[in-house]
């Protein structure tokens, strides 16, 4: 209740007293804060604050010094949100089985939402220890601005619902992740029967960033590439947070008593900054295991201490061939700090579109969906072709008898 009124209520009627009068007031502050810490549901999207905590989980590429408390434990508890998991078909169409005979026996697996008509296809690759997931609400987003647009989000070998063969042999190399990248795309047009590959529009976050740039340097795609999107990655920095990956890795739980506490904890530890991105792709990081202890059984999927001897592999190189390769190109970091010399030069010269979200951490399409499918979408518009009127050939002209 306002000064005003309680003024007038006492002046006038006298019939409140002042301390009734305060706990009516108190009631009504006490409801409002309430209702402030409720998350709103889908599609609204809930970003905490912004903190210089980032995450490694998926091959993180800060630099850690004292002041950004890279590897801080969370404090205390999230109240007040809900942390039920949302599920993929909130997102996605369908999801998508591949194999063939030159994959070892893996059985890989995607979420799709097919084009509309001639719009474009982006093709989504997660980072090390991430999934398909990790791109669900941006696609959703994506898809506010460009109806007609596909989504394929893929699990890489080894990380989501993508099936190895037991006892195989972990092979994770830059190579053959290019090559699987390859595959799926392809796989997807035969098995939806499409006569043509649509635009493609390749993004990859972290590990993923260096898979969809070394595909667009091999030019196998050809003519359907448009561009390429990388998600917070460049060599130079990379590299360097390599040597603090164990660090995190030591710090990190083992196992969770529940999906609720695996979200929790990725929303309290700022690994993820959004409620609503956490609820969708925490879920398809994690897997119950029988012989798993009994008070923690959800265990991580992927076992990134186990990808140790690919890491150098994967970033090697990295900022030669994104500048190198055919197509438009756009990179999206978290800070300005992770750009290395070589690309330094290149943004200077405008062989790039880049792109800073300060705010953000390393997980910038989580963290933050909205403003990061503008970016995406803006980039796709500034590629596009089809808006092109090209002028007839002269060879045309002369056939038609007009003169030259």
């Amino acid at each position: 209740m306002s000064d005003l009124r309680r003024a007038w209520a006492k002046s006038k009627l006298g019939l409140v007293p002042e301390p009734f009068m305060e706990l009516e007031e108190e009631e009504e502050l006490k409801q409002e804060d309430q209702a402030g810490d409720q998350v709103p549901e889908l599609p609204e999207h809930t970003d905490d604050d912004s903190s210089s905590a980032s995450s490694m989980s998926s091959t993180g590429t800060i630099i850690p010094t004292p002041s950004q408390r890279l590897f801080a434990r969370p404090q205390g508890v999230a109240t007040g949100r809900t942390l039920e998991p949302i599920p993929w078909t909130t997102y996605f169409e369908r999801q998508l089985y591949m194999q063939s005979g030159d994959t070892q026996g893996v059985i890989f697996h995607a979420y799709l939402t097919s084009p509309v008509d001639n719009g474009p296809l982006f093709v989504m690759h997660h980072g090390a220890g991430s999934s398909a997931l990790s791109f669900a609400v941006v696609s959703s987003e994506i898809r506010k601005r460009l109806p007609s647009a596909g989504i394929l989000a893929i699990d890489c070998r080894g990380h989501g619902s993508t099936i190895s063969p037991d006892g195989t042999e972990l092979d994770l190399r830059l190579a053959t992740l290019s090559a699987d990248l390859f595959f799926m795309i392809h796989s997807t047009k035969e098995q939806m029967g499409w006569h043509q590959m649509p635009s493609i529009m390749l993004v990859g976050h972290s590990l993923g960033g260096a898979v969809v740039t070394d595909l667009a340097f091999t030019g196998k795609l050809g003519t359907s590439l448009l561009g390429y999107a990388v998600l917070d990655v460049v060599e130079g920095s990379a590299m360097d947070a390599l040597q603090s990956m164990q660090t995190y890795l030591s710090t990190r739980p083992s196992g969770f008593a529940s999906i609720e506490t695996a979200i929790d904890w990725h929303i309290r530890s700022r690994t993820i900054r959004s409620s609503v991105s956490a609820r969708t792709s925490v879920p398809a990081l994690l897997r119950q295991e029988e012989s798993a202890t009994a008070s923690r059984p959800w265990r991580w999927r992927t076992n990134l201490a186990a990808t140790q001897p690919f890491w150098e592999d994967w970033f090697v190189g990295l900022s030669k061939k994104f500048l190198g390769a055919r197509g438009g190109k756009l990179l999206l970091l978290a800070g300005t700090d992770r750009l290395d010399t070589e690309l330094t030069i290149g943004q200077m010269q405008g062989k790039y579109a880049l792109q800073v979200f300060p705010e953000a951490g390393h997980f910038i399409h989580e963290d933050m969906p909205e403003k990061t499918a503008i970016s995406l979408a803006d980039f796709y518009r500034r590629n596009d072709r089809s808006a092109l009127v090209l002028p007839p050939k002269v060879s045309d002209l002369l056939r038609q008898g007009k003169k030259v």
